[in-house]
């Protein structure tokens, strides 16, 4: 096994109450293959530790003073360097996690989940996916769909607002968006899942997308995802 396969994925937490990052880091101390590397009760310090010390993913909180998760989210991932944003809310309530992932985080984890979970997410962040899974993808929509002032869709057809996509790279973004596996992709295209995986790299490079989660944010702002209806 390589020293790079042994290396522990490094975390930086980012919350302002002191009693979240210390209940976190007590119980990350047991896990070998995750280290805490810093502590932030601010945003901006959240961005000034992450510039020092390069962690692998920044398990941030949004609400804090002055500079909040939002912004610190989009001053780190801007920076050159493969640290990641991992967005600790409440989902149920929070109104923010759209921003947040339009700010570049990789993905969301709720507060109240069980640690298995909050570890199982960072370690994925860390290889450089997205965490959201398909049932978490419909619930965002449903959320940003139940929104007094929803992301409005643009007028014009996608392929007038995004040069170079194919015909089939469009169907393959909009069951993305709709919150699809590869697996359920491919059976509803009828192609192969490794024919799945190369057009969603593709969708990666022509779209500039960090990960899977922009990609569901992208398909929603395009119109290409039907919200559910309000009930």
């Amino acid at each position: 096994m390589t020293d790079a396969a042994l290396r522990a994925v490094r975390v930086l937490l980012a919350d302002d109450q002191p009693l979240v990052r210390a209940g976190l880091r007590v119980l990350m101390a047991d896990t070998p293959d995750i280290e805490v590397v810093g502590e932030a009760g601010t945003g901006a310090d959240a961005v000034r530790l992450a510039l020092d010390v390069c962690p692998d993913v920044v398990v941030m909180d949004i609400r804090m003073p002055g500079m909040d998760g939002i912004e610190a989210t989009r001053r780190i991932t801007s920076q050159a360097g493969a640290t990641r944003v991992l967005v600790l809310t409440t989902f149920d309530d929070d109104d923010y996690v759209y921003g947040a992932l339009r700010a570049g985080a990789s993905g969301f984890l709720v507060k109240d989940m069980a640690l298995e979970d909050i570890l199982a997410g960072i370690r994925v962040v860390a290889t450089g996916d997205g965490l959201i899974a398909p049932s978490v993808t419909r619930r965002l929509i449903e959320e940003f769909a139940a929104r007094p002032e929803p992301v409005p869709a643009p007028a014009p057809p996608v392929r007038e607002t995004v040069e170079g996509i194919t015909d089939r790279e469009y169907q393959v973004l909009t069951l993305v968006g709709r919150g699809l596996s590869n697996a359920e992709i491919a059976a509803e295209l009828f192609i192969a899942v490794a024919t799945v995986k190369a057009h969603v790299a593709r969708l990666f490079t022509k779209l500039d997308s960090r990960d899977r989660v922009q990609l569901v944010i992208i398909a929603y702002e395009l119109g290409l995802v039907a919200p559910p209806p309000r009930r």
